[in-house]
């Protein structure tokens, strides 16, 4: 169990009160659309952006905190989980965290009344892993700066008021804020599609933007330090996210392995199911520790998350949630199997956690560089 404070005990008790009570009977219903209702909910009780200032509407307290809250609701509703996670952990936290105070008042409150969301498009057709590829870029046009690219993969666009988009500056990699609204005119939808998890994402795009120097966030030789800060965090909320898809099907899967009979007992008390349990409440349980160590550690050096630690837990929890979710259905048999159950549901979702926020080889890749360059991890 995680060594919590009163207070962060409080948010979880609360949350996990809310959501069973509020959020159970509609979850796994949504069929790709956003829960509206459990957004307005958690706005009106003051859950939406934890994380965030309190001149923002936000809660005014750390990532830990929000990461805690996309456990607490996705033990029951992942996706209401998903979307505390992209509002809490992406690009949100990526204009508070570099953003000017004009864009911050324009933006955070939206995000914390429930009114808006920020959706944030970094890969592009032919640049995923390789942003150094990325062909999206800001020029500069006398004193004015002007954005044109591709991007594809974009969750979120539909219900979106702005994204957050990477681009290649003359003066190295940044970021920029695009508001979907003001500039319409310049932003072509190529097509929409429907990833295995029935969510829609986006390709589109970019004309001739002309970009206020208040919606730059970040740039020039720090500006990729800096955005590589932002991503670290929304690995770790990645890896919050798997870990209460995992904790909703095993969950599940004990549940009913302790109702279900067979033989004339029930199937809980045969050597093989307990072992799948046993295997994945350790598997979870490690999961969890690697990524509440990564955040305690990010916030105890100035919220910052090191490259290891986010890495680490986000390769061993996208691992992770795709087996538990996977023999959580092997308990359930072809009840599970079938579509709109929602283990079939969780295996499609749980898949997306190897891939979003950078994939399994990425990590390893990271995880690597850094042992050659820093040795192995400090015992204490």
């Amino acid at each position: 169990m995680l060594s919590l404070s009163a207070e962060q005990e409080l948010v979880v008790s609360s949350l996990e009160e809310l959501a069973r009570r509020e959020f159970s009977d509609a979850a796994f219903s949504w069929d790709g659309d956003l829960p509206l209702e459990n957004i307005e909910l958690l706005a009106d009780r003051g859950y939406l952006g934890l994380n965030i200032a309190e001149e923002y509407g936000g809660g005014g307290m750390g990532e830990f905190e929000a990461m805690l809250s996309i456990e607490a609701v996705g033990q029951v509703c992942p996706d209401t989980a998903e979307y505390l996670y992209n509002q809490q952990m992406v690009a949100p936290r990526a204009i508070e965290m570099f953003g000017s105070e004009a864009i911050k008042e324009r933006y955070l409150p939206g995000v914390t009344a429930g009114d808006e969301s920020v959706a944030i498009a970094i890969s592009e057709p032919e640049a995923g892993s390789d942003v150094g590829a990325m062909t999206t870029r800001v020029r500069e046009d006398g004193d004015d700066l002007i954005l044109d690219g591709e991007k594809v993969w974009v969750s979120n666009i539909p219900h979106a008021s702005a994204v957050v988009v990477w681009a290649k500056f003359p003066d190295g990699m940044g970021s920029v804020v695009v508001d979907l609204e003001d500039d319409a005119d310049s932003v072509e939808i190529e097509q929409h599609y429907t990833n295995m998890a029935d969510h829609t994402q986006t390709q589109f795009r970019m004309h001739d933007i002309e970009v206020p120097e208040t919606h730059v966030l970040t740039r020039g030789k720090e500006g990729f330090k800096q955005q590589l800060q932002a991503l670290n965090w929304e690995r770790l909320g990645s890896a919050t996210l798997a870990n209460a898809i995992a904790r909703c099907a095993l969950e599940k899967a004990l549940e009913y392995a302790q109702q279900r009979e067979q033989f004339d007992q029930p199937i809980a008390e045969f050597q093989g199911i307990e072992w799948k349990l046993a295997d994945m409440v350790k598997r979870l349980e490690a999961s969890r520790a690697l990524t509440y160590r990564a955040a305690s550690n990010a916030e105890a050096q100035g919220r910052i998350p090191d490259r290891m630690d986010a890495s680490l837990a986000k390769l061993t929890s996208g691992e992770m949630v795709e087996h538990v979710v996977s023999e959580s259905l092997q308990i359930h048999g072809a009840n599970g199997y079938q579509q709109g159950h929602p283990l079939e549901y969780l295996y499609r979702l749980a898949r997306g956690r190897r891939l979003a926020a950078g994939t399994d080889e990425i990590q390893k890749t990271q995880i690597a560089a850094a042992l050659k360059r820093d040795g192995l991890p400090p015992l204490a």
